[in-house]
């Protein structure tokens, strides 16, 4: 099917033109720096964007776990929801964010892991997907059961990207381990008494020193050998970066300080944070914020994390910050694209999926007219 998208400020990767698109079937067959002659949809002289690609988001396990003591009965269901809810944040490539591994969570973050994988592959045999869904597999490495389940998925074609985390106390995102203890009493996961948690802190640091090196070097062995891009996950320090560059890594997900972003720069990395920061003002967790970064210039990438939603808003906010627009909107489409090896998406350009957004600003807030996924209009 052929459609021509007329009247549009489209944004490409390196300026804003007025122009027309037209598609052809599942691809973008020309982009006019015009109005087009002939009549066709009339984008009203709204933004025309890429399609957003969400490298990191958690909000299959809101559909699943809607409620702390709650798990959703109907797998299928949950990502049938959750898929309907990235398209309309304008999301029409996710990595869905599934984690391998628990850090004192009861396990609830694993025992669902099988069934969504499961619930996606379903669902996507039975053609009810809208937006294309990749796996974002979390790799706990401190848990000492975490590499026996990475085997078990790491050959799924649809693994694009692994991540390594580590939630020990006392480094990284919990090197304020007085805020930790907080953060676990406020959730009611547990209360320690100081001796009691001095004694876990112990075991807790033995298991990290006997598992840890040697599940990460396991674990850089099988996505090399695959091609599967890595991530960190809250670098803090300059030794953090140095210990993920000398891995092959090229994606720092949340550092937590501008130590650890000034180093992954300098060393080749990108760094990723998550959208609900910018909206937010900040980090929920007490880091610094992506707005921060921004300001100096480290920051390449944005996830949804735990709000669809907001990626689309932050971008456009960054662009109110200063950023050029075009800038802002490769932080969520040509950037994670280039680095995930998503070499048929990303950009509005001759060829290319046609993966597009048309967006209106009401009141300087970003709303979603209509989505086109590979040519298929949706919204």
């Amino acid at each position: 099917m052929n459609r021509l998208l007329t009247n549009a400020q489209i944004v490409l990767d390196d300026r804003v033109i007025a122009g027309s698109v037209s598609i052809d079937g599942n691809a973008i067959s020309t982009v006019l720096d015009a109005k087009a002659d002939q009549s066709g949809f009339d984008c009203e002289g709204d933004f025309l964007l890429p399609g957003l690609i969400d490298i990191h988001t958690d909000n299959l396990e809101v559909h699943v776990h809607p409620r702390p003591t709650v798990q959703w009965p109907e797998m299928l269901a949950a990502v049938i929801g959750h898929d309907w809810q990235v398209l309309g944040s304008g999301i029409t490539t996710v990595f869905d964010s599934v984690s391998i591994g628990d850090f004192h969570s009861g396990g609830k973050r694993s025992a669902m892991l099988d069934k969504a994988i499961g619930a996606i592959e379903q669902a996507r045999s039975a053609g009810v997907l809208k937006v294309d869904h990749f796996l974002h597999l979390r790799c706990e490495l401190c848990d000492p059961n975490v590499m026996s389940v990475v085997e078990r998925h790491i050959d799924n074609p649809a693994v694009r990207l692994v991540s390594m985390m580590d939630h020990t106390p006392g480094q990284r995102q919990w090197h304020d381990t007085v805020r930790f203890r907080e953060m676990y009493k406020k959730k009611g996961v547990r209360i320690w008494t100081d001796e009691e948690f001095e004694s876990d802190m112990t075991i807790w640091r033995k298991q990290q020193a006997k598992i840890v090196p040697g599940h990460r070097a396991t674990l850089r062995k099988l996505c090399e050998a695959r091609g599967i891009p890595m991530a960190s996950h809250d670098d803090t320090t300059v030794a953090d970066v140095d210990e993920a560059r000398d891995d092959g890594i090229l994606i720092s997900e949340f550092p937590t300080t501008v130590a650890a972003a000034e180093r992954a720069r300098a060393v080749g990395m990108k760094n990723v944070m998550g959208s609900p920061n910018i909206i937010l003002g900040g980090s929920h967790s007490g880091n610094v914020s992506a707005a921060h970064l921004s300001d100096l210039g480290l920051l390449d990438m944005l996830t949804s994390d735990y709000v669809p939603g907001s990626l689309l808003h932050a971008a456009f906010k960054i662009a109110n910050g200063g950023v050029e627009l075009a800038k802002a909107i490769a932080m969520v489409t040509s950037t994670p694209a280039e680095l995930l090896h998503l070499t048929d998406r990303g950009r509005i350009a001759e060829g290319l999926r046609a993966d597009l957004l048309r967006v209106r600003l009401v009141d300087g807030v970003p709303v979603i007219k209509n989505v086109w996924v590979a040519g298929r209009q949706y919204m």
